[in-house]
């Protein structure tokens, strides 16, 4: 193994990252999604040849077509920017003028290095400059941005990013805390670490004001 083979292989396995964008080529949506899946059934069908598995059987005969399409219109749907969810804002008439929080957003993405997933939970906040979003659009902002090929500092930024375009505020923070399968089930398989990120806009850099968010997400909400 060469060094530069060797230090991309270090940098995979410590889920680094260079970039806040995910690594899309510029020709991603030329192919239809039925075209799509039909291409990775057929690559999925190899793996599982490859690998030895009998294609005749009854159990696994469709496998390469379920797993295209839930490629393609599930745990990768996020890659498309068609399926992104609009995000209506509103007068903030009430004139609230603390922090809203969103806590335990569940989440389920997938880690791009080794295909395995990342399940987790997403604590999200703002504060409102005049315009505030519906609760659940939060929650659907989090899951898109979480159906792509993914590492969790990537993620985290891109919420806090889109929160702050569509709220028009930098008052934005977001807090991720989520178990990665390819820590947990291979290499190391250690199963009870979790890794956390974070990102703070605004009036969260301030430190009385993040260690207000973190408290709130102490809070125990269960009903």
């Amino acid at each position: 193994m060469t060094t530069n083979e060797k230090f991309r292989d270090e940098m995979d396995n410590d889920h680094f990252t260079s970039n806040a964008n995910n690594p899309i080529r510029k020709d991603a949506f030329e192919l239809s999604d039925e075209d799509k899946i039909e291409a990775i059934k057929k690559d999925v069908e190899n793996i599982l040849f490859t690998l030895g598995m009998d294609l005749t059987d009854d159990s696994i005969k469709g496998t390469p077509n379920r797993v295209a399409k839930m490629f393609v219109k599930e745990i990768f749907g996020g890659l498309n920017p068609n399926k992104k969810p609009s995000s209506s804002t509103f007068e903030n008439q009430y004139k609230y003028g603390e922090m809203l929080v969103e806590k335990n957003i569940t989440l389920y993405s997938t880690c791009e290095h080794h295909l395995l997933p990342i399940i987790g939970r997403a604590h999200v906040a703002y504060i409102s400059s005049g315009k505030v979003i519906g609760l659940s659009k939060m929650n659907r902002i989090v899951d898109y941005f979480a159906k792509r090929p993914q590492v969790q500092e990537r993620l985290t930024m891109q919420i806090v990013e889109e929160l702050q375009k569509v709220l028009k505020t930098e008052d934005v923070a977001c807090v991720i805390d989520a178990k990665h399968l390819c820590v947990n089930s291979r290499g190391i398989r250690d199963i009870e670490s979790s890794t956390v990120t974070a990102e703070y806009g605004g009036q969260f850099k301030n430190e009385l004001k993040r260690q207000e968010f973190l408290e709130y997400i102490k809070l125990d909400t269960k009903f």
